[in-house]
């Protein structure tokens, strides 16, 4: 896009729209890979077919309820998540304010008619949801709560539109330790400077905001917990990466037996691992996914 070029070229960071950071990204040729983790490239039918396919999306549904009913999938983007749920057999509603054509409502009614599947776009911003009470069994967030303006009244408003007994999924959460690690975070993110849209919270932010609308947290998972975060690292560079300082101690062939996924106690070890590495874990912006419950009124099964 030249008006995205122009911006660089000129100096004029922050001053991007997000559809023209992303062109940016994709006109970068050393940054190909990144644009495909991010499932920015085209065509956009092929990426979110490769994101059904994925080890993140399969740990994200094994979250969810068998697929029947609505689903509202919040902050949608460019519409990956809502393929994949529509894939799956939910009737889908998009909700994403961005009227873009690359990367946002455009870009998911292109891609609800060239699929041929049940995704309904709504423009609207998750702080006021133009969706009646107890309307969805399902609401998926991938990346959002870290953008919401009002973190608190958007987990209330989640609150307001699931079903008693509904699922939130809200994935891919970037999570500080403190404030003074925000710019670092910030400084850290590829399009922030171009854009300026970036933002993140403290882990208790994040579960309180959700405890305090009425959820109940079922799961809170960390950086290295499951591919819904570690992604675009694969099982095996993951368990490669968790292994490694022990295969430096012990050798590498022990090290793959002691933590083998094909026997408990392999399991075991290396869950108290993971745990070990995620508590370690310090770095600005990581990665976390949460998984919230709607309570069923009182006297429901």
């Amino acid at each position: 896009m030249t008006n995205a070029f122009q911006a660089v070229e000129a100096g004029s960071l922050n001053q991007m729209s997000w559809e023209q950071a992303v062109q940016w990204l994709r006109d970068q040729p050393d940054q190909q890979e990144l644009v495909r983790a991010c499932y920015f490239d085209d065509p956009l039918n092929e990426a979110a077919e490769r994101f059904w396919q994925s080890a993140e999306w399969k740990a994200i549904a094994a979250l969810l309820p068998p697929p029947q009913g609505k689903a509202l999938d919040l902050g949608a983007g460019r519409g990956i998540s809502s393929y994949a749920m529509a894939r799956d057999g939910w009737l889908v509603t998009a909700l994403e304010p961005d009227p873009s054509e690359l990367v946002g409502a455009g870009a998911i009614r292109s891609l609800a008619e060239q699929s041929d599947l049940p995704i309904t776009v709504v423009s609207e911003y998750s702080e006021k949801l133009p969706f009646h009470d107890n309307s969805f069994d399902v609401v998926n967030c991938r990346q959002v709560l870290h953008h919401a303006r009002d973190l608190q009244q958007t987990c209330r408003e989640i609150f307001r539109v699931i079903k008693p007994g509904g699922v939130m999924v809200a994935s891919r959460e970037h999570v500080i330790s403190k404030r003074e690690d925000m710019q670092a975070f910030l400084d850290s993110h590829p399009l922030h400077k171009f854009y300026g849209g970036e933002n993140a919270f403290l882990l208790d932010e994040y579960l309180s905001a959700m405890q305090l609308a009425g959820l109940h947290v079922h799961k809170a998972l960390a950086p290295l917990d499951s591919p819904i975060n570690y992604f675009p690292m694969t099982t095996e560079q993951h368990f490669t990466y968790c292994t490694g300082p022990t295969a430096g101690l012990i050798g590498k062939s022990m090290s793959n037996f002691l933590f083998s996924q094909d026997h408990v106690f392999g399991r075991a070890l290396m869950k108290i691992l993971v745990s070990a590495l995620n508590y370690r874990d310090q770095t600005p912006g990581r990665l976390y996914s949460f998984v919230g419950v709607k309570p069923l009124a009182e006297g429901q099964d």
